[in-house]
């Protein structure tokens, strides 16, 4: 038992600046954004710029990753990023535009409460997409979220109709976002099965969730002057029961498809196998899966 709980304490203390770095970095490119967009208001100049960034550093961490494994990274056909990643990334890079073009009119707190809005698209393009089935406790979720949202923004003192409508549609497109990049992640034949682990997308932590939109609603009242009503408040407290609720079904029907595992593995499991493995001296040709034709 002492054993248990010392690796355990050891655990929570690697643990605890990696928390404090990601509070840090979360919270801090918020307000760096909103500044950026008083210094320089060029929002999609900063975007295109943002997001050659990521391409440059994710080649390079594909190319090291190849020079440490020795073997080729999963790559896409010329057709397969046209019809299949393309939407994904057009969607992405108009989330981000717009997100960082409303920072030139609405306040910290308005963009963080508006942008939680983009789990009602998720939900929406989730179901348009058969990736959810419709159930009554959903139609509670998304009309707590709603009406938490109305109540956020309702005579709002600080309330700009344009950057509402922009982080708006940008929430709109980050349902489309995320949707469409599950869909893409959970094909097997692309060689991109990683949204299939939930370590890699923990979105069933709400604590941290919630503590983060608090502390940047908190920072935005007191560093930048946020003014927030009573009504405010409690749109704000709406919403998050509304986000809770979801995750707390999500993480209920989490488990109960992992109850069933045992039972699909047989079926399921192989082609996901047959992509992970390598083939080993001696093993028949016939059980390497054909991969795309690479560009």
């Amino acid at each position: 038992m002492a054993g248990a709980g010392g690796a355990a304490l050891g655990r929570a203390a690697l643990a605890a600046p990696l928390v404090l770095l990601y509070y840090g970095f979360s919270i801090g490119i918020t307000f760096y954004n909103k500044w950026l967009m008083k210094s320089f208001p060029f929002p999609l100049l900063v975007t295109l710029l943002h997001l050659l960034l990521i391409f440059a550093l994710a080649a390079l961490a594909r190319a090291l990753a190849r020079c440490r494994s020795g073997r080729p990274r999963a790559a896409l056909s010329w057709a397969d990023c046209l019809r299949r990643a393309a939407p994904a990334a057009l969607s992405t890079s108009l989330d981000i535009g717009l997100s960082n073009w409303s920072f030139l009119y609405v306040t910290v707190s308005l963009y963080t409460m508006t942008k939680s809005s983009a789990i009602l698209f998720i939900l929406l393009f989730s179901l348009l997409f058969k990736l959810e089935e419709m159930r009554v406790t959903l139609l509670l979720v998304v009309l707590l979220i709603a009406g938490g949202l109305f109540m956020f923004t309702y005579k709002s003192t600080q309330f700009n109709a344009q950057g509402f409508v922009l982080v708006l549609c940008a929430s709109f497109l980050g349902g489309i976002r995320w949707t469409l990049t599950q869909i893409l992640m959970q094909k097997a034949e692309l060689g991109l099965p990683l949204s299939i682990s939930e370590r890699l997308s923990r979105f069933h932590e709400a604590g941290m969730l919630f503590s983060l939109e608090i502390c940047i609603l908190f920072l935005a009242t007191h560093l930048l002057g946020d003014r927030l009503s009573l009504l405010n408040w409690l749109g704000f407290a709406v919403c998050l029961l509304g986000i809770s609720l979801h995750v707390v079904l999500k993480a209920m029907n989490s488990k109960g498809d992992k109850a069933l595992e045992p039972h699909k593995e047989s079926s399921s499991a192989p082609d996901l196998e047959l992509l992970l493995r390598h083939p080993q001296h001696g093993e028949e040709e016939e059980e390497v899966v054909e991969t795309p034709q690479q560009h």
